[in-house]
């Protein structure tokens, strides 16, 4: 038995989506800026795969512009606002941003950018009220993601937006986590990015919509593809696996109903918390903390039971690499070290209480060895 726990890093391409593929590897194998038969044909699929995503997200066709991914999405949203508006050099971001994004920041500080970096509270949540605060003339872009890839947590991105639109100032949200699995008005949203290897399309390929009017520069120059935005051959087979993608049936309810009991099974173990949000959470994350064990250690024993999950924390070189994100809501030590992030798909559904029993038996075992005694358990 394999049970594939963790959507949020990547998820299977589904059958319907790899069919697509297939025929354009294989049968309208042109390229899209070739004159051709062929060519003219593949321009046809891009097209038509635009407007299936603009239509999608209520979007102007002009809007999208395909990128390899999320990551690059993040990088084209600020660094080219900061090429074409170099008159603004103040960015609003968080502290639990994904590294794409914070570390653009970090690279954009060197180039004289002021970043403002805000925390959130114990649930992973931004307070609006701080960002209309440091909102000022010079401001160029706030980026708040919708979804945090750790923890789960839905960030107000609608509020944030209507602050920005009114003080005029960009707004870009990184929607990668949560694109196709909650809804999002974006009539308050300048930029969004999406990567399509997370709604089981194929790696490689993403979108960023640019609202029309946005001031914005190519950070990839060449011959001019996407609008002059995103120049180079593209990758017409994942461009239309991310359309396919957009039919395919994520079964949100049913999962959820697999986190919600998952949860209740987890927290029968003593010395776990759920981390993050309880209400504002992403229907398919369980991010769980077991105090004083290791989980890459839990991890691991995991996969053996056919049980594939990712930790809040990374080993390297027998150093342990603290998750950001957890110590930024405050999680304690003891709890960060035994974190798992559990990102649940149709799989799971009917598999909960393996999922459990397994969880709760290698808990007991890594108990057993561990170093710190049970008794020390704070129990809140």
């Amino acid at each position: 038995m394999k049970i594939y726990l963790d959507n949020a890093a990547t998820t299977k391409v589904y059958p319907e989506v790899a069919k697509k593929v297939q025929e354009l590897f294989v049968d309208k194998y042109g390229n899209a800026s070739s004159l051709h038969s062929i060519g003219t044909e593949v321009r046809k699929k891009i097209d038509e795969a635009r407007g299936k995503i603009a239509r999608f997200i209520g979007a102007e066709i002009s809007e999208i512009i395909f990128t390899s991914g999320g990551t690059e999405s993040n990088n084209l949203a600020l660094r080219g606002l900061a090429k074409a508006n170099p008159d603004k050099k103040h960015i609003i971001t968080s502290v639990i941003e994904h590294p794409s994004i914070l570390e653009t920041c970090k690279d954009l500080e060197k180039s004289g950018y002021k970043i403002d970096y805000i925390g959130v509270n114990s649930e992973g949540i931004i307070d609006v009220g701080e960002i209309e605060k440091l909102i000022s003339e010079n401001t160029l872009v706030v980026s708040i993601m919708h979804v945090n890839n750790e923890i789960g947590t839905i960030q107000p991105v609608e509020k944030i937006g209507k602050v920005c639109k009114k003080a005029e100032v960009y707004f870009h949200t990184d929607a990668v986590q949560g694109f196709k699995k909650i809804d999002l008005d974006i009539k308050d949203i300048n930029l969004f990015s999406v990567s399509g290897h997370k709604i089981h399309a194929p790696k490689g390929i993403g979108f960023l919509y640019i609202k029309k009017g946005t001031n914005i520069s190519a950070i990839i120059t060449g011959g001019g593809q996407e609008n002059k935005l995103r120049s180079g051959t593209e990758n017409v087979p994942g461009i239309v696996g991310l359309a396919t993608a957009l039919d395919v049936d994520n079964k949100n309810n049913e999962i959820k109903k697999s986190r919600d009991k998952i949860i209740e099974g987890l927290l029968k173990i003593h010395g776990t918390k759920i981390n993050g949000s309880m209400n504002n959470r992403i229907y398919h994350n369980i991010n769980v903390s077991f105090y004083g064990i290791e989980g890459e250690s839990l991890m691991l024993m995991l996969d053996k039971d056919g049980i594939c999950v990712s930790t809040g924390s990374a080993c390297a070189s027998a150093k342990l690499k603290e998750s950001y994100v957890l110590k930024a809501i405050g999680v304690e030590d003891l709890y960060i070290h035994g974190s798992l992030r559990l990102t649940l798909g149709d799989d799971v559904v009917g598999n909960e209480d393996y999922v459990i029993n397994k969880i709760k038996k290698n808990v007991e075992k890594l108990r057993e060895i561990s170093p710190f005694k049970f008794e020390k358990i704070a129990r809140k």
